[in-house]
């Protein structure tokens, strides 16, 4: 089995998967579960949700925006919501 670890950093081993395998066969009580934030992403930006916007850039484009993202401790979506603010004030 690959490497993998859970959320809380527990290494998942085919005993692990064995043992939530039987616990949800058994019926697992969904009421009782801890809601999660899966997944990348991250909060509102604003005031209830953030919309998305998503689009195409020409490859080299993309690679200079990573590039400076890397160089200033940015993300690429920082850089875009940047460029859009200025672009559009």
């Amino acid at each position: 089995m690959a490497d993998l670890k859970t959320r809380s950093g527990q290494k998942v081993t085919a005993k692990l998967v064995s043992e939530l395998a039987t616990e949800a066969e058994a019926g697992y009580d969904l009421a009782s579960a801890e809601r999660v934030r899966v997944g990348p992403g991250r909060p509102s930006l604003g005031e209830g949700e953030s919309p998305r916007i998503t689009y195409r850039v020409a490859p080299s484009l993309f690679e200079q925006a990573r590039a400076l993202a890397r160089e200033e401790g940015r993300t690429i979506s920082d850089i875009a919501r940047e460029a859009l603010q200025r672009y559009l004030s």
